[in-house]
């Protein structure tokens, strides 16, 4: 690269910064007590998340469970049929 192709690419880089530099959107600013309501609302909101998180875990195992509880060989051997024939 020749030093005028150089000086072209930078004088056109500082002009893409500048032009979006300036088109920011307004920034909200934020009062003390919103923030301290944001953060105190966040155990709350992890709580629930979990909760929420461990009841479809708790159902999915269940239904997974009862599954593979008609699967199981040793019922098939006991029983002396095949439920997964049917």
């Amino acid at each position: 690269m020749k030093l005028k192709d150089t000086i072209m690419i930078a004088i056109a880089a500082l002009a893409f910064m500048l032009i979006t530099g300036i088109a920011k959107a307004d920034e909200k600013t934020y009062t003390p007590q919103e923030t301290i309501e944001a953060f105190a609302s966040v155990p709350g909101k992890v709580s629930n998340h979990f909760k929420n998180e461990w009841q479809d875990i708790k159902e999915y195992q269940a239904k997974s469970w009862a599954e593979t509880k008609q699967r199981w060989p040793w019922n098939v051997l006991l029983k002396g049929k095949n439920d997964t024939q049917n």
